[in-house]
């Protein structure tokens, strides 16, 4: 009997405290689609043009505090290869320096099919040059027009897709500040 006083005593006198985190906010015309906080994974470009995934460790006075992993697969003894992190990076960075977010497409990826009409319209374009100057009989003008097509349209598509949801007109990042205990 005198342990269960004991153990409602102690349960009813502790209290524990949590820190609540700030939480960073993607609008889509201002409707909230994403909630960034500690612990969440994120994909950002800044504006300086640098690509990072990683983990949110903490959101403090409108900067994020990251941790990116490097992985790298490494071979073991009996040939099997395992992965393994050879580093962390630790990144802060401002809110306001964060240009886009994510990837734009989820279901379908046009970087790897205008990689590919670029490719493909480019060697075309290569081939129908070689064979007008080696047998000008075979030459196909249609397809070379054709491949040139394609390599262009690859091309203005590698420019205009995956570059994330563009922070700007139609998406925004809205910063709320939850934190109770701000250090002044």
């Amino acid at each position: 009997m005198n342990r269960i006083l004991i153990f409602l005593f102690l349960l009813i006198s502790y209290h524990s405290f949590a820190q609540s985190s700030d939480v960073l906010l993607l609008k889509k015309h201002n409707k909230t689609i994403k909630r960034f906080f500690a612990g969440t994974d994120i994909e950002i470009t800044t504006n300086t043009g640098a690509y990072i995934n990683g983990n949110i460790t903490k959101i403090k006075n409108d900067s994020l505090f990251l941790k990116v992993f490097v992985v790298q697969q490494v071979p073991t003894q009996l040939g099997v290869f395992v992965l393994d992190t050879v580093t962390t990076y630790y990144y802060k960075y401002h809110y306001n320096q964060i240009k886009a977010i994510g990837k734009a497409g989820r279901r379908f990826n046009l970087s790897a099919s205008a990689a590919s009409l670029m490719g493909g319209g480019t060697l075309l374009t290569i081939a129908s040059g070689v064979v007008f100057l080696v047998d000008r009989e075979k030459f196909s003008p249609a397809l070379l027009v054709a491949s040139a097509s394609l390599a262009t349209i690859g091309y203005v598509m590698a420019k205009t897709t995956g570059r994330g949801m563009m922070i700007g007109k139609k998406y925004s990042l809205v910063y709320l500040d939850i934190s109770e205990n701000k250090k002044k």
